[in-house]
């Protein structure tokens, strides 16, 4: 047993790798170099909501600083809009530019298409539905070991889009591993 829990926390990690490589390879087939995968996975995670980067972190299960910097970098290259609030000066929120509101679509689309793409191939019983069960049995697991951590995630908040069209998560490390995959996400 000890064996099959360390290989499916292995398995999650490569899985979460893996999917980050296929929103890259996506990004860079439509020929968008200004954003990373991880900064592609929290402007849909905005989605069409102005939120903290507390409420990213919970989200998202990524680390504070990483969510600034990447934040940041978002900004810096026209994707969000932030701004402090105006009732607690030290939280700032943001939301999608019209450059993310028109980049969230494409996201979207990507992810229904896989989405999509997985339901053709699954066999009663098997296939996504089951494996999120097992996952949320493993999530509920280790909430209960870990009390502080994250409730799970809320789903983005659809893009409105104009007239003009316009507009899930590291796992746990193995023992004894070192592994860059929480820093990835």
């Amino acid at each position: 047993m000890l064996e099959q829990y360390l290989e499916s926390i292995s398995l999650i990690e490569r899985l979460h790798r893996q999917f980050l490589d296929v929103v890259k390879a996506e990004l860079d087939a439509s020929g968008i170099r200004d954003i990373s995968n991880v900064q592609a996975l929290i402007l849909f995670n905005v989605g069409g909501e102005e939120v903290t980067v507390g409420e990213l972190t919970q989200r998202g299960y990524y680390l504070g600083s990483n969510v600034s910097y990447n934040l940041k970098k978002m900004v810096e290259n026209g994707y969000l809009t932030q701004e402090r609030s105006a009732h607690d000066r030290r939280s700032v929120r943001v939301r999608l530019s019209r450059k993310g509101a028109a980049l969230w679509p494409q996201l979207n689309e990507m992810f229904q298409r896989h989405a999509a793409a997985l339901d053709a191939k699954r066999e009663p019983g098997k296939g996504l539905p089951a494996a999120i069960e097992t996952l949320r049995a493993l999530e509920a697991f280790w909430r209960g070991v870990n009390p502080t951590a994250s409730a799970g995630l809320k789903p983005p908040a659809p893009v409105p889009v104009d007239e003009r069209g316009g507009s899930r998560r590291s796992a746990p490390r193995r023992p004894g591993r070192t592994s860059d995959a929480v820093a990835a996400g």
